[in-house]
């Protein structure tokens, strides 16, 4: 089984939060085959922009991501 990660930042309105302030100007890095070349992406773009507060990455598990429409798992509904 393949587990894509999408490795991805930009500018958050505020640090404490998850909102970015310009959607249009996300950094996406890329598509990575497992979790440690992402992780590694990751902490290379997050160590980039350490001087900017504001600036943060994130590591996507697109394999958990699922058709929209499918039936979640009991699993899946606990979060």
């Amino acid at each position: 089984m393949q587990r894509l990660h999408l490795v991805f930042g930009g500018e958050l309105v505020d640090p404490t939060k998850t909102v970015f302030r310009d959607v249009e100007d996300l950094h996406v890095v890329g598509i990575f085959p497992d979790y440690e070349s992402a992780y590694n992406a990751w902490k290379a773009e997050a160590q980039r922009t350490v001087d900017n507060a504001h600036m943060r990455y994130f590591i996507a598990h697109l394999h958990r991501l699922r058709e929209e429409g499918q039936a979640q798992s009991p699993t899946e509904a606990l979060g």
